[in-house]
């Protein structure tokens, strides 16, 4: 097992009962997990929590319930791991705001937002014009789009993941960054060019 194997692979050796296979990946998951628990922090609960806390918390239970796990692919696999994060994150959530019943809303809402910020993920690198062989490789560029992410610095992905994925003008990402407007679209275009660089260094 090299730290480059595939998915798939790995998919194959954990379920041999290879726990090395299963760490290993969860690890490639990582940096995709943590971006979108942090764009769910900080719609839910303004920043309160760790998102890296959260995706540790995540991969317990994935460890803890992967005798559960009946897919074959790496998407499959990736939507079985925000699932487990939509539930470890409305737990947090209700801790924080202190609700007192399970409301499985709060859950469905979580996992619909996550949805939609993998789409997001998905639609920053595959036009929606693509081939069907082109659009399944989707979830394998989200997960390299996140890792390169990761290797910004945070002013960089912080203004990325504002513009660009969550959709926001550069007026509101300036109010949310207290910065101004100019700094942030300047900002904006330095973060894009380092994403590039990022992204050309890791194909």
């Amino acid at each position: 097992m090299t730290a480059t194997a595939e998915p798939e692979q790995l998919l194959n050796e954990a379920r041999a009962g290879d726990d090395r296979a299963l760490g290993q990946l969860l690890d490639q998951h990582c940096n995709y997990l943590t971006l979108l628990a942090r764009m769910q922090i900080g719609r839910y609960l303004q920043s309160k929590l760790d998102a890296a806390d959260v995706v540790q918390d995540t991969f317990l239970e994935a460890h803890r319930h992967f005798a559960h796990f009946r897919g074959q692919t790496q998407a499959e696999f990736v939507v079985w791991l925000r699932r487990i994060l939509a539930t470890v994150l409305a737990n947090l959530v209700r801790q924080y705001v202190g609700t007192q019943a399970r409301d499985v809303r709060l859950e469905r809402d979580l996992a619909a937002g996550l949805d939609q910020s993998s789409a997001a993920l998905d639609g920053a690198l595959v036009d929606p014009r693509s081939s069907p062989s082109q659009q399944s490789a989707r979830r394998e560029q989200s997960i390299i789009l996140a890792d390169a992410l990761a290797t910004l610095p945070d002013d960089y992905r912080d203004v990325i993941v504002l513009r660009q994925l969550q959709g926001l003008s550069f007026a509101e990402v300036a109010s949310k960054m207290n910065r101004s407007e100019d700094s942030v679209q300047k900002l904006w275009v330095r973060a894009l060019a380092n994403l590039r660089r990022a992204l050309g260094s890791g194909t």
